[in-house]
């Protein structure tokens, strides 16, 4: 430093992970909404009553991977897209994760795809960070089911079951008036920590 100069380094702000808000979003909430185990399940060895069966390419070979869609997935997308920005963030690698999304979300729910990458790798978990998103952290909610993922922000969770393949499972239908309720909402926290003290 020269006598009497300061010398400043300006950083520039952290890229967010999304876009501007729509015109169609504009207002709503946002929901971030993983895969695994949330929406679906999937597996290398075959499932007979497979929805999909996705290629997908590792180390130079294909593998066929057999995805089984969560009960009532579809009902519970459709109404998420109505009432929210919807965001899909899963940990997994964007070659399988991609495809999942493009068979399972039919009516163009998710206006955004993160994947690994976008996720903060922490303690031996992939993290979603939240602050990462460009939106305000009071109008953003995480459906999850691996309490990991959301750990720098549990406050925004609505936690959901790790579901593999009971085909009577409810949980996603269950959670639509809950939902219904925090589309309403100008701050979620308030709603969401009702649910914590439960």
């Amino acid at each position: 430093m020269l006598a009497g100069v300061l010398i400043l380094t300006v950083i520039p702000p952290a890229k967010y992970l999304l876009p501007e808000v729509s015109i169609n979003d504009y207002g709503k909430n946002c929901v971030v909404i993983d895969l695994d185990e949330t929406l679906v399940h999937s597996s290398f060895k075959p499932i007979s009553n497979a929805d999909f069966i996705v290629p997908v390419e590792i180390d130079g070979t294909v593998h066929q991977v057999y995805v089984l869609k969560r009960p009532h997935v579809d009902e519970f997308l459709q109404k998420m897209g109505e009432l929210f920005e919807c965001i899909l963030f899963t940990a997994s690698l964007a070659k399988y994760a991609d495809p999942v999304a493009d068979l399972l979300d039919q009516w163009g729910v998710f206006r955004a795809r993160l994947f690994r990458e976008s996720c903060v790798f922490h303690r031996g978990n992939y993290v979603k960070d939240l602050s990462r998103l460009g939106r305000e952290l009071n109008k953003v909610i995480i459906v999850d089911n691996s309490p990991a993922s959301y750990i720098f922000h549990p406050e925004n969770a609505v936690p959901v079951q790790s579901w593999f393949d009971d085909m009577t499972d409810t949980e996603l239908l269950d959670l639509l008036p809950l939902f219904e309720g925090l589309s309403r909402e100008t701050d979620v926290y308030g709603v969401l920590q009702s649910l914590r003290t439960r």
